[in-house]
């Protein structure tokens, strides 16, 4: 459990250390993304990490092509961190809980 922890932190510092050095502009951007992100997204499951290191790439992608932020995330950026999110719903707790709530129903209502 410890190594799974530190391999982790060491992605999560990366990811930090990539959003780093990202124009001022994006990477303003990014933090705030990420702020929403860690509030509503995939909690502390197996779809963090990947979460956030698709959502550098994305930002480096476009930083490096010279696509505005505003190109990026459209004009409204709670709905594009919404279907970003969409993509990551595996370990989110919400979606466990959705599960958990149709099972027994499901199972109560069958009998």
């Amino acid at each position: 459990m410890a190594i799974v922890w530190l391999e982790q932190k060491r992605r999560y510092r990366q990811y930090k250390a990539r959003t780093e050095q990202l124009p001022a502009n994006y990477h303003t951007a990014i933090d705030a993304l990420e702020r929403y992100m860690l509030f509503f997204g995939p909690g502390k499951g197996d779809s963090l990490l990947p979460m956030l290191e698709d959502l550098a790439d994305l930002f480096e992608q476009s930083a490096a092509n010279g696509i505005p932020v505003r190109a990026v995330v459209g004009e409204n950026p709670v709905e594009f961190a919404e279907a970003f999110l969409r993509n990551y719903t595996q370990g989110e707790w919400i979606g466990r809980e959705r599960e958990r709530l149709t099972n027994a129903i499901d199972r109560v209502a069958n009998n």
